[in-house]
């Protein structure tokens, strides 16, 4: 069996390399950063399929500054949109199956209780309208695919995420603010890469869209005191909840994905 993982660089696509590509059960990686594999070029998408043929195709290519996806909507949608939509595309024309992971950001956060994936998404900001696009292009160009939505993914060694920025706060701050205003799921990557895996393993046929998240609820405050406690740090740091938080982009207030 053969798997190619687009956006190899990113934290994702590095825990699944780290979990899986010395293993012993007949899978054969290829690992791919932007700077062999632009999911933007289509023709390049074409070209590299044409060299190898594969079974599955695991999207981790994303563009995932939510911050700067509000000042520059087109290059959100340029690679969340349009990106996707050429991998799509070249997935369907050789044959592989295609696992996208997409986010809990194409909700709008005013559902209690949490999200299936019978809702009806309504993103709040560009960022989740971008991915959300994505979707809809998978959904309308191909029968054979999982698109995988997570939420507040993170990882303990690689990629910039809310985990290690804590921890690096902590180094050089005696006080921390974060906020108590939003509420989803904190997911570790390991835990979504052998879901993913786990996926492929069984050989499922169920396409169609899926949750998969860690699963306690909490605010990016509780997330915080959680990451300090476990290292730690949590006497030696004040950490404040921040109730006036402000950033560009809206955000969803509950985004937590029920599976």
């Amino acid at each position: 069996m053969k798997i190619l993982v687009t956006g190899a660089n990113g934290q994702l696509g590095k825990t699944i390399e780290e979990l899986y590509q010395n293993n012993n059960e007949g899978i054969d990686f290829t690992f791919v950063s932007k700077s062999k594999l632009d999911i933007t070029n289509l023709k390049s998408i074409q070209s590299f399929f044409e060299k190898e043929t594969f079974d599955y195709c695991i999207n981790c290519a994303a563009y995932t500054n939510v911050e700067q996806a509000e000042k520059t909507p087109k290059i959100a949608f340029y690679v969340n949109g349009e990106g996707v939509k050429n991998l799509a595309k070249v997935c369907k024309e050789f044959g592989a199956i295609l696992i996208h992971i997409s986010t809990d950001y194409v909700f709008d956060g005013e559902k209690e209780g949490g999200y299936t994936v019978n809702d009806v998404p309504n993103p709040i900001n560009e960022y989740g309208k971008s991915k959300l696009q994505g979707e809809k292009y998978i959904q309308d160009t191909m029968e054979r695919y999982f698109i995988i939505r997570t939420s507040w993914l993170y990882s303990m060694k690689y990629g910039q995420n809310f985990y290690k920025s804590i921890l690096e706060k902590s180094k050089a701050e005696k006080e921390i603010s974060v906020t108590d205003m939003q509420v989803g799921c904190p997911t570790n990557t390991e835990n979504l890469s052998r879901n993913i895996i786990s996926l492929i393993k069984t050989n499922s046929k169920n396409f169609n869209i899926l949750h998969f998240c860690d699963n306690e609820a909490m605010t990016w405050y509780e997330f915080a005191k959680r990451i300090l406690s476990d290292n730690g740090l949590l006497k030696k740091t004040k950490l404040v909840k921040a109730k006036n938080y402000i950033t560009f982009a809206k955000r969803p207030r509950y985004s937590v994905l029920l599976k």
